[in-house]
């Protein structure tokens, strides 16, 4: 899209759009979660005005990049079409439908007993009624009086209630799940031990479930439910109980679950907190490991497709630099692949004929990268071979940060194409530092193809899969 002029008030505009507003007059269904909307497609995203959030890999923003982000947008396409673009759709503004005042956070009505929670969590759940009684005990799980939900009660270092997350017991279809308005994040439910051990949640019904399966010595250990992959409860946690060393993540065994490792992991050591260690369920979370058990079948659980899918893409390159390191003059076939490529992607989008030759030449821009780098650290006199350069990349590879659509990943490899070649173009003898920068460059670009390629599979086969779906539905009828 040609350069497009925006004043401040229509990008001030464009960027204070009601996403509630925009995803309904869009056709898709949003879901009420406290002060927040839940959207059902991307169920870890949550719009509240004109911002937005996506818990699962813990990024957000206001209205323009949200459209960037979902819909594949650049920024100027984006601003059109939050002014409405050539349809004249007129979206409403957050000022227009500004959320009410918050709420004082209040625990609801306690029921005059327990008996339908307790049947749930005991014959549906399998969770051990021992276990049950004694969080009801200490007041952090009772049954509300109006729609006999559990409540999962959070404190504060002080026993008061700060946090409650309810849990609906009706087992046919999609059972109510939700946070108490007030609500604070950081108090959600746990329980604090006084070993240098803490065991991390997505939910309340997971950590009850892990501490039925493992129930050795459970009260001297710490845990915590986050109420989703957010940290803000774990470091509260670390915060108040310093003797807390030892973190355990027991997130649930699917895509976001391993994302949220990953982040979790990185937001720890930033905190020094090094003695970090993965548990996975056997099944999607430890609720199906419980089911299992006692035999119920159990939902599986899932590995995440990028995860899976670049060793593969890596074990590929190997054999294509193999194939091209005979090659005199790699540089100019980078060059060459990267002239090839810009036509076939220069409206951010491929099409599917086109499909197989812009992975060929995100491939070869790959290989070509990995091979001047190690031509590089020849001249450095730090030789290195091919197969380390692979796992270095494998090694700075992080899949909470592989986010974005192809618009943005084609515009990464534009910039590292850019810069590589201002620096290659220069003239003059380049020293050890400029050497290092040009090699960090080619490492990048080889990771910005790899993630791209990566992109181009996924999207590929998820279109694929869909239009089988779509065949077998009017094969059926």
């Amino acid at each position: 899209m040609a350069y497009v002029y925006f004043t401040d008030e229509q990008k001030h505009q464009a960027n204070t759009v009601d996403l509630v507003d925009f995803l309904q007059r869009q056709g898709e269904q949003l879901v009420r979660s406290g002060r927040e909307w839940r959207w059902k497609r991307y169920d870890s995203v949550t719009v509240r005005g004109n911002e937005w959030f996506r818990h699962s890999r813990k990024e957000g923003g206001c209205a323009i990049d949200f459209v960037q982000q979902f819909y594949d947008m650049s920024f100027p396409e984006a601003v059109c079409f939050l002014l409405g673009g050539e349809s004249g759709v007129e979206w409403n503004q957050t000022e227009k439908s500004a959320p009410p005042p918050r709420k004082a956070f209040a625990l609801p009505e306690e029921n005059y007993d327990m008996r339908r929670v307790f049947a749930y969590l005991i014959k549906q759940r399998f969770i051990d009624r021992e276990i049950i009684s004694f969080f009801a005990h200490e007041k952090l799980i009772y049954e509300d009086s109006q729609y006999h939900n559990a409540v999962f009660v959070g404190m504060d270092e002080n026993s008061i209630p700060r946090h409650a997350h309810k849990r609906g017991i009706y087992t046919k279809g999609d059972s109510y799940k939700g946070n108490v308005e007030g609500s604070d994040p950081k108090f959600s439910f746990h329980w604090s031990g006084n070993s240098d051990r803490i065991y991390v949640f997505e939910a309340p019904v997971d950590m009850l479930s892990f501490i039925t399966l493992y129930p050795r010595d459970w009260q001297e250990h710490s845990y915590v439910a986050l109420d989703g992959v957010t940290e803000h409860a774990l470091l509260q946690q670390l915060r108040q109980n310093t003797q807390l060393r030892k973190v355990f993540l027991c997130l649930d065994h699917d895509a976001a679950g391993i994302e949220a490792n990953v982040r979790l992991k990185d937001i720890l050591s930033e905190n020094d907190y090094i003695d970090v260690t993965v548990l996975q369920s056997i099944n999607k979370d430890w609720n199906e490991d419980l089911k299992a058990k006692n035999g119920m079948p159990p939902i599986p659980s899932e590995e995440h497709p990028k995860i899976t899918l670049f060793p593969q893409v890596c074990a590929k390159l190997l054999v294509l630099c193999e194939k091209i390191s005979l090659s005199r003059n790699i540089r100019y076939l980078l060059k060459d692949t990267y002239q090839a490529l810009e036509p076939m992607v220069s409206g951010g989008k491929i099409m599917p004929e086109n499909k197989e030759s812009v992975r060929e030449c995100i491939e070869y821009m790959a290989a070509c990268s990995l091979l001047l780098t190690k031509e590089l650290c020849r001249q450095m006199e730090h030789p290195v071979t091919t197969d380390k350069l692979m796992k270095k990349l494998q090694t700075n590879y992080s899949v909470h940060k592989d986010r974005g659509g192809l618009r943005s990943r084609l515009e990464d490899i534009r910039g590292d194409m850019t810069e590589l070649n201002q620096i290659i173009d220069t003239f003059g003898i380049r020293t050890e530092t400029d050497q290092k920068q040009l090699g960090g460059l080619y490492l990048r670009l080889a990771l910005n193809c790899i993630r791209t390629e990566m992109f181009i599979e996924l999207e590929f086969q998820t279109l694929q899969q869909k239009q089988e779906k779509e065949a077998n539905m009017r094969f059926s009828m």
